[in-house]
């Protein structure tokens, strides 16, 4: 799983979770380009995968983790605490009950708690939620049951009304 958090002081502001196959440079690099503004800072470990994680057009900041006498929670402090969020989120909401076929629903719907979990105004939450469903077409529940992924629903499409 990549977790990408951003920086605010010592806070954490908001969060990107995807599920990954591997943690290969085809597969980390592309993650990056998908949910950080170029031009920011990447802070990592010194994973050899993130080695061209400047010339995609980032400042790369890389902490080693090994031989530095610090554990890697205390060094990257953010994406651990996340992860470790999503543990206990995963465990109490669910109880057990997750499966591997639903992680990316679960990544979203914790990404979307997380995201607005100061937001003052429960309006433009439940606003929010809306325009992100009509986003996607919709799906019964044999179909998410089945581990189909949602689409993005075509611009000007409506959709199908049964009834």
């Amino acid at each position: 799983m990549d977790v990408a958090a951003e920086e605010q002081g010592k806070r954490i502001g908001r969060i990107r979770l995807e599920r990954v196959k591997d943690a290969s440079a085809s597969t980390l690099l592309p993650f990056i380009e998908r949910v950080v503004v170029p031009g920011s800072v990447i802070h990592t470990d010194g994973w050899d995968a993130y080695a061209g994680v400047s010339q995609k057009g980032y400042r790369h900041q890389v902490t080693k983790i090994q031989g530095s006498g610090q554990e890697a929670h205390e060094l990257l402090p953010r994406v651990h605490r996340v992860a470790s969020l999503l543990k206990r989120w995963l465990l109490g909401t669910h109880q057990g009950a997750v499966r591997k076929k639903h992680l990316e629903y679960y990544l979203d719907e914790f990404t979307f708690r997380f995201n607005r979990r100061s937001s003052r105004e429960r309006g433009k939450l439940f606003r929010r939620l809306i325009e992100q469903a009509l986003q996607y077409d919709p799906l019964t529940w044999t179909e998410v049951a089945a581990g189909k992924a949602a689409t993005t629903r075509s611009a000007g499409s409506e959709p199908e009304r049964t009834g």
